[in-house]
């Protein structure tokens, strides 16, 4: 009996030995390596922006009198590294010679584990970045006086009734806690848009090629 076009294209991609459809395999195996290779390089150049980035703001942030901001942020940004350039040593230990749908769904397990430790330390980065902000603006420059305690005098003679909370104006101080509270909640959201903005395009032709080669197999 003369197999359907479905069963054919389902050997095709299904089966790594399959001869029954040779150039549809082939279709789905270059696709499949472009994808997952265009994504290594992406997520390659990222790290390296990263790092990079960590080292501008520390500089800049020395230069504008900041500098507790920049430690905060050089930290932090290379931890981020770190933790994905770890991620990436997985990613090139994915089998290239099993079949392209096996390939693409082991790529897309591997994905998804590392959104999902991503989103969990993003709801740590997210919030010490912004109090590396405050505490930089606070601090100001290395030895000398510090500009949040000048303002918070100045605040005071103006607003002599100005409620503190450990030597803090209250009002501000439950500002930023509410902030950086907000940013641990919403921290795992924030980097999903992050993602979709950088990855998003990659993201969607993966979900779209695994969607075709399952549709087949039914």
């Amino acid at each position: 009996m003369v197999k359907s076009i479905e069963t054919v294209w389902k050997e095709g991609f299904v089966r790594s030995d399959a001869i029954v459809a040779p150039k549809l395999n082939n279709l789905y195996h270059k696709k499949s390596e472009h994808i997952v290779d265009k994504f290594k390089r992406m997520f390659k150049i990222n790290l390296i922006a990263i790092v990079i980035g960590s080292f501008i703001i520390m500089a800049m942030s020395i230069v504008v009198h900041i500098p507790y901001m920049g430690v905060g942020f050089f930290f932090m940004l290379n931890t981020l590294a770190f933790i994905n350039y770890k991620l990436m040593n997985g990613l090139h230990k994915i089998d290239k010679n099993v079949n392209s749908y096996l390939y693409l769904k082991t790529f897309d397990k591997w994905m998804k584990q590392m959104i999902l430790l991503n989103q969990r330390f993003s709801r740590l980065l997210y919030p010490l970045a912004f109090l590396s902000v405050v505490i930089g603006f606070w601090f100001g420059g290395f030895g000398g006086d510090i500009p949040g305690e000048e303002v918070v005098q100045k605040l005071l003679v103006k607003f002599p009734d100005m409620g503190l909370l450990f030597g803090l104006p209250l009002y501000p101080l439950l500002s930023v806690i509410l902030v950086t509270g907000l940013l641990a909640y919403f921290g795992g959201v924030i980097y999903t848009l992050d993602f979709n903005i950088v990855y998003g395009r990659v993201h969607h032709k993966l979900n779209d090629i695994i969607a075709d080669m399952e549709e087949l197999q039914n």
